[in-house]
């Protein structure tokens, strides 16, 4: 018996370590290691702490005013493998900015500690060569890529392939040890590192860039808040985006017979500071407000000439009303803090702002002409030719023109064909020809192409189940990392909505058993009329169809046939008869006989073609007998 080829998973009993991880959505990961060695483990700790030190001065530089989609940067000291090192994640949710952000900060760090060497991927892997695909060497595939990519010194360096390795992704220790040992393995590739690090260009300004001011409406008690913490606005709209049924009742209080910790009144114009994501993500939305929120809406758009800004300004009170209303959202950092801030509001150890102390806040309204493109514009720079003025945002007109030059540099590509740039990659083709080893074959030594194709098959079929699986593991991935207060009111709205999905399939049988009956009796009413009957040999409508078909075809030839000849040949032949009618004509005539068949009565045939907008005429046979009925 053959044996089945085993992989390199270890199942309970077998040294088990438990499921290979992989990073939940939306999340960057990175790692600082200090390699030095002649540094002691204590000095190596104490060198980390100070990379801690000097990223915290960094923040202080450059982002007094910085507003974190989700997760700030973090860097915690952690021991691991017997190995001091600096890790975090950073959860960026849909701002990509966030993200870049922390690559930029710590490549600068890279400059100051020259023995630091810092590790980034994301949920994709290494997607700092995902940024200079187009720049990479053929052996540097996603296959081989883990843990070979690194910054250090402000430069992105690489660990090769050696002449006798083969080709796989290196694991932590092997990559930590060729760093240590042998530094001047590593790689410098100018050209990738260009392609990969192209987005931080703008930095520092683009950091400022990236954030926008508005003044809107607000409720004092709201205003109030974002003033302490003007960070707030981000878990608040977040709130809102993502709002479900259960968020959308909280803040009605005559469904939730609950108040409201924030009631649409008493508003005052104050500026909020958002990141451009954040402010698009508000603006994008069409919402109709229920309730009090409505009606507040209503009022604020009489006093003011400005709807927009009165519509985001009832956004943000709903969305900080849905933060702190939603069980789902009772643990994050935010919510607990402004929780203790409307404690302090109610004991009287702190009041609300007035009037005067909030004419004394500083304002600040920004552009919005990011938010706008000129469509010519986009498409010059679609086209390769460059705008003029621009389109909208500067950092997307860069990202359109890298992308646009590395298409242009696709279709230049003289060796490109249908298998890409330069071909298929070695690494992709299999040439193995020790099949005689294996306990498999090789689908180019199968008998038959039939037996190649099927194994074809299979494989889709597995690709297709993998793909399934791996759905099925991060949507269980990200359940498992919510708290039980979560899993809780997640399995109860699943529940609702199987319950809900149920009926609408009792709901469609329902249906689908009512034209089953349909169909029967339009089946059996046209039998009764033999308009279903195609069979000449037994006369009716089949016979006569038969002879209009062929004098039809006697009309148009050339030859001196007869029309019975014609019709005895198609008698003759059987099952040739059916070459002689036109579908269409088959299907017209029976309905007409069915129709006629109603006597102006209700019927299959006139139901339905009623409800395809088409109305029968009078039947040209019934006409003389009508006169014949009046003249009597």
């Amino acid at each position: 018996m053959d044996e089945i080829p085993k992989d390199d998973f270890k199942w309970f009993g077998e040294g088990f370590d438990g499921f290979p991880k992989r990073l939940p959505e939306d999340v960057v990961e990175y790692i600082v290691f200090i390699i030095d060695s002649k540094l002691s483990d204590i000095q190596t700790r104490e060198r980390l702490q100070a990379f801690q030190r000097a990223l915290t001065t960094l923040e202080k530089k450059f982002l007094k005013e910085y507003i974190w989609q989700r997760d700030a940067l973090e860097l915690n000291l952690v021991r691991e493998e017997g190995r001091w090192m600096l890790k975090g994640s950073t959860n960026f949710g849909d701002s990509v900015a966030d993200e870049w952000l922390i690559v930029y900060l710590l490549r600068e760090l890279s400059k100051e500690f020259r023995d630091a060497w810092i590790r980034i991927y994301d949920t994709d892997g290494e997607f700092l060569l995902i940024e200079a695909a187009n720049a990479l060497p053929k052996w540097l595939n996603p296959e081989v890529a883990e843990h070979r990519v690194w910054i250090n010194t402000h430069r992105l360096l690489v660990i090769p392939l050696s002449k006798q390795e083969t080709p796989r992704a290196l694991k932590l220790e092997d990559a930590l040890s060729i760093i240590s040992e042998t530094p001047a393995r590593l790689h410098h590739l100018p050209k990738v590192e260009g392609e990969a690090f192209h987005r931080l260009k703008g930095y520092p300004a683009a950091i400022a860039e990236n954030q926008h001011h508005a003044t809107l409406p607000l409720p004092r008690k709201v205003a109030h808040l974002l003033h302490l913490n003007p960070s707030y606005i981000a878990p608040v709209v977040e709130a809102f985006y993502l709002r479900d049924p259960i968020s959308l009742r909280r803040i009605q209080p005559a469904k939730s017979k609950t108040s409201l910790l924030f009631p649409p009144e008493d508003f005052v114009e104050v500026s909020v500071r958002f990141t451009k994501v954040l402010y698009a993500q508000l603006l994008g939305q069409n919402w109709a407000p229920p309730g009090p929120w409505g009606v507040s809406l209503e009022e604020l758009v009489k006093k003011g000439p400005n709807t927009e800004k009165a519509e985001i300004g009832i956004k943000v009170a709903a969305g900080i009303e849905m933060l702190l209303q939603h069980k789902l959202h009772a643990d994050k950092k935010p919510v607990r803090e402004m929780r203790v801030l409307l404690e302090d509001l109610e004991s009287g150890d702190d009041s609300l702002p007035t009037d005067a102390e909030i004419a004394a806040w500083a304002k600040r309204e920004d552009d919005e002409a990011w938010l706008n493109i000129d469509f010519s514009e986009f498409e010059r720079e679609l086209a390769g030719k460059g705008g003029t003025e621009g389109f909208g945002d500067k950092s997307a007109q860069d990202n359109l023109k890298k992308m646009v030059e590395r298409f242009n540099a696709f279709i230049d590509d003289e060796d490109a064909g249908l298998e890409g740039a330069g071909g298929l990659d070695p690494m992709d083709m299999d040439d193995d020809s020790d099949a005689e080893n294996r306990q498999w074959d090789d689908p180019e030594d199968s008998e038959s192409d039939g037996a190649a194709e099927k194994e074809e098959d299979d494989d889709d079929d597995d690709e297709y189940a993998d793909a399934e699986y791996e759905e099925y593991e991060k949507a269980f991935e990200k359940f498992m990392m919510l708290s039980s207060a979560e899993k809780s009111i997640l399995t109860d709205d699943a529940r609702a909505l199987a319950l809900a999905e149920e009926e609408e399939e009792d709901e469609d049988e329902d249906e689908d058993e009512e034209i089953r009956k349909l169909s029967k009796m339009m089946e059996k009413e046209l039998f009764s009329h033999d308009a279903l009957n195609l069979d000449p040999n037994r006369g009716g409508a089949g016979k006569a169809l038969m002879k209009n078909a062929a004098s039809t075809k006697l009309n148009k030839g050339k030859g001196k046939a007869k029309l019975e000849d014609l019709v005895e040949e198609a008698d003759e032949d059987g099952d040739e008869d059916f070459d002689l009618l036109d579908d269409d004509y088959n299907l017209a005539d029976n309905m007409l006989k069915s129709f006629k068949g109603q006597v102006g009565m209700a019927g299959p045939a006139g139901n339905l073609m009623g409800l395809m907008g088409v109305q029968f005429p009078n039947d040209a046979d019934d006409e003389p007998k009508k006169e014949k009925a009046k003249k009597h």
